[in-house]
């Protein structure tokens, strides 16, 4: 039993209705959707890195996909990548709307790499129109990895779970060795003061879950020039 005995549509039924565990007559086609999901998986990590290696100077910016152009932080991350793409970086995003949006609109017009890594959803492909470079992934944990992979800064503007789950994953490679040390900024004190003064008068101070230093891992600000000033000196890192 192999992936060509099934067409893409039943090897996804499969595995939501894998059959009973008991039943013999179950088990190829549960083996069939494994191994075909297994290859998929690789193919999306292989592919993903060939697909970042022609781009250098990365920076990956993260945020909320329904802020819309009027706000503030939509405005002040277009003038933060505008600035980036002007001094040679290259933005990477999610490649979708909102804060992406804002982050690409910004790469564009400064004539700078604009990157999306977008996710392919059952009824459509969201692809903000600023993109000039795209890849798409089936699986949500193989785009991450990519949108976390070279960056050699990440800019976190307000956002939600989504943009938190990025966020303390960043944080936690840096805390742990996983990843070298590199500016983590996040954008807007009116939305992240209230998360660190909870990362610092709880996790630090009364449970001390954490470090005194691991506070010092990201850093809060208010501009976008104040974050291409955090930025403007990184270096760039390899992969692994």
């Amino acid at each position: 039993m192999n992936k060509k005995d099934f067409s893409e549509q039943e090897l996804e039924e499969l595995c939501r209705f894998p059959g009973n565990p008991e039943d013999d007559k179950s088990r190829p086609y549960r083996m069939a959707d494994i191994t075909w999901r297994i290859f998929r998986i690789m193919a999306e990590f292989v592919e993903g890195f060939q697909f970042l290696s022609t781009t250098k100077k990365e920076v990956s910016i993260f945020g909320s996909a329904r802020m819309p152009d009027t706000e503030h932080w939509y405005q002040e991350t277009v003038r933060l990548t505008k600035m980036l793409g002007e001094a040679g970086f290259t933005t990477i995003t999610g490649g979708g709307p909102g804060i992406m949006e804002a982050a690409n609109k910004g790469a564009y017009e400064a004539g700078a790499p604009s990157v999306g890594l977008n996710i392919l959803l059952p009824s459509e492909q969201r692809v903000n129109a600023y993109v000039t470079k795209s890849r798409a992934f089936h699986y949500f944990f193989t785009r991450k990895v990519m949108l976390t992979a070279s960056g050699q800064a990440y800019v976190f503007c307000p956002g939600g779970f989504g943009t938190m789950d990025e966020f303390f994953e960043i944080i936690t490679l840096i805390q742990t060795k996983k990843m070298q040390p590199v500016p983590v900024v996040c954008l807007g004190h009116e939305y992240w003061d209230g998360l660190v003064d909870w990362i610092k008068e709880t996790m630090r101070d009364q449970v001390q879950t954490i470090s005194p230093e691991d506070v010092d891992l990201f850093t809060v600000v208010d501009t976008a020039e104040e974050a291409f000033d955090l930025i403007k000196d990184s270096k760039e890192r390899s992969f692994f």
